[in-house]
């Protein structure tokens, strides 16, 4: 089975889950006490999660092969929200000034450079093969990056941004707002 059972989740120590939970057995999570996860999840293969000071996963994400969340400073990624394949997340990481010590295993005393911030991904939030969001973003519901971006600054809802840095290109349709009403509509139908 490529999957954790429902009884293997409970054994992780996840701080909480929903239902139709996927998380394939070849993903590495750390402080699975501080990562909570919503239902109808997915999580695939080669995937970091990294609980840190928290990771809030919402509800239908899915996050794609060789990604990577890294809680250090929190992230949330909200319902309907993803990754696709390469991603990384981060919630700190050094600036690489060279005013800084490199690594984790140095005390915060010798890393004045280190960047920190909560990452952000509200409702809607898609993000494109190979991209990296730094720490302190926020990106608005319904913005979309295209792959291979570097996410330095907070995204508006619904623009779709490309690059490096990643910038604006145009705006998104909000269709999807009504097709997740349609959605919810045909899950009531089914019961």
């Amino acid at each position: 089975m490529p999957y954790y059972t429902t009884e293997e989740l409970h054994s992780l120590g996840l701080k909480a889950f929903g239902e139709d939970v996927r998380i394939s057995r070849k993903a590495s999570i750390y402080n699975a006490g501080k990562i909570s996860i919503g239902s109808h999840v997915r999580v695939d293969d080669f995937c970091i999660l990294s609980g840190g000071k928290g990771v809030h996963i919402g509800s239908y994400v899915h996050i794609s092969p060789f990604s990577v969340v890294y809680g250090s400073s929190g992230v949330v990624m909200e319902d309907y929200s993803g990754l696709s394949p390469h991603c990384a997340i981060f919630s700190e990481s050094d600036d690489f000034s060279g005013n800084s010590m490199v690594h984790s295993f140095f005390p915060m005393e010798y890393r004045p450079g280190y960047m920190k911030g909560q990452v952000t991904l509200r409702k809607f939030v898609q993000i494109g093969a190979g991209s990296t969001v730094l720490p302190g973003v926020e990106l608005g519901e319904g913005a979309a990056v295209g792959a291979h971006s570097l996410v330095n600054r907070s995204c508006d809802p619904w623009g779709i941004y490309a690059g490096i840095p990643a910038k604006l290109i145009r705006e998104r349709s909000r269709k999807l707002i009504e097709l997740e009403r349609q959605f919810i509509q045909s899950m009531k139908g089914e019961r």
